[in-house]
């Protein structure tokens, strides 16, 4: 498995942006669809986005969709999540995840390495 660890998190206003990072080590990143996924307290692990391991093509939530950008460098070991016209529903621990199969959907199931989680808090 590949290891993953996020960064980026903090606090910010409605409206503000931020951008995650995650680092992968110990595998060939090349090698792992990449995704995003949050989480709260109130509700289950929620996809986010993924890209693809040669970074072509990206998949979003409809909630996230045009406000969010996944990218990734692979030189770099890194795949990043650009946070646009943050809301305060968008509050939740980000995490980072790697999957080193083939990817249906959305599901979490896909992935088998995940990052520790980085706090996003948006402020109303």
């Amino acid at each position: 498995q590949v290891q993953l660890v996020e960064s980026g998190g903090g606090l910010v206003q409605a409206g503000g942006s931020l951008r995650l990072s995650c680092v992968g080590s110990g595998r060939t990143f090349s090698n792992y669809v990449m995704g995003w996924f949050r989480q709260t307290p109130e509700k289950e692990r929620e996809f986010v986005a993924r890209i693809t391991r040669s970074g072509r093509t990206t998949y979003y939530a409809d909630s996230m969709e045009g406000r969010f950008t996944i990218s990734r460098d692979n030189a770099k070991n890194t795949v990043y999540l650009q946070m646009n016209s943050l809301k305060p529903e968008d509050t939740a621990v980000y995490y980072c995840a790697a999957a080193g199969g083939l990817v249906y959907g959305p599901s979490s199931m896909y992935f088998d390495s995940w990052g520790l989680g980085t706090q996003v808090t948006v402020s109303s």
